[in-house]
């Protein structure tokens, strides 16, 4: 039999299903990134995945975001579109120091700017402690973010989890 990987993206998804081999269906639930952020607001971070403190947060990337910034590194992978993230290495942390997962940055960020990353389906980039990022997407797209749960971190599980 032969498999073929079909990736999804916001206007073209499928919920998908869980075939259980040899256990209880009800031990698992499933969300679909796609269709989390595509009934989301722009820049809301809705969990879509956890184990412990760690989380995977599904983004509806559209427009301009505010900046963030975060005491501890967090990944970002671009799930559908294009989406770019600007850097500011902070002269001042803003989030507090054993603070867990994202926080809003009031206004500009103060520190030197870093660069840029241009994020297309697939791609992945770091998000460093203690610096500020913000993105952009001229089109509207999807991320998958990996931080810790943290005050930004909607858990909507009752509304967003098939069994």
């Amino acid at each position: 039999m032969a498999y073929k990987t079909v990736f999804g993206s916001l206007d073209n998804f499928s919920k998908g299903r869980i075939d259980i081999i040899n256990d209880d269906p009800k031990h698992y639930v499933f969300s679909n990134l796609f269709e989390v952020a595509k009934k989301s607001k722009p820049w809301e971070k809705v969990a879509v995945g956890i184990n412990q403190e760690y989380v995977l947060e599904a983004i509806r990337a559209e427009g301009q975001s505010g900046w963030y910034s975060c005491d501890h590194d967090e990944t970002v992978i671009c799930m559908d579109g294009n989406v770019e993230v600007n850097f500011v290495k902070l002269d001042t942390p803003v989030a507090a120091s054993g603070k867990s997962g994202a926080v809003a940055v009031n206004g500009e960020p103060v520190g030197k700017k870093m660069g840029r990353v241009v994020l297309q389906q697939g791609h992945q980039a770091l998000l460093p402690k203690g610096s500020a990022y913000s993105f952009t997407a001229k089109k509207t797209g999807v991320l998958l973010q990996q931080t810790i749960i943290g005050d930004l971190t909607k858990q909507r599980w009752a509304q967003i989890c098939l069994s």
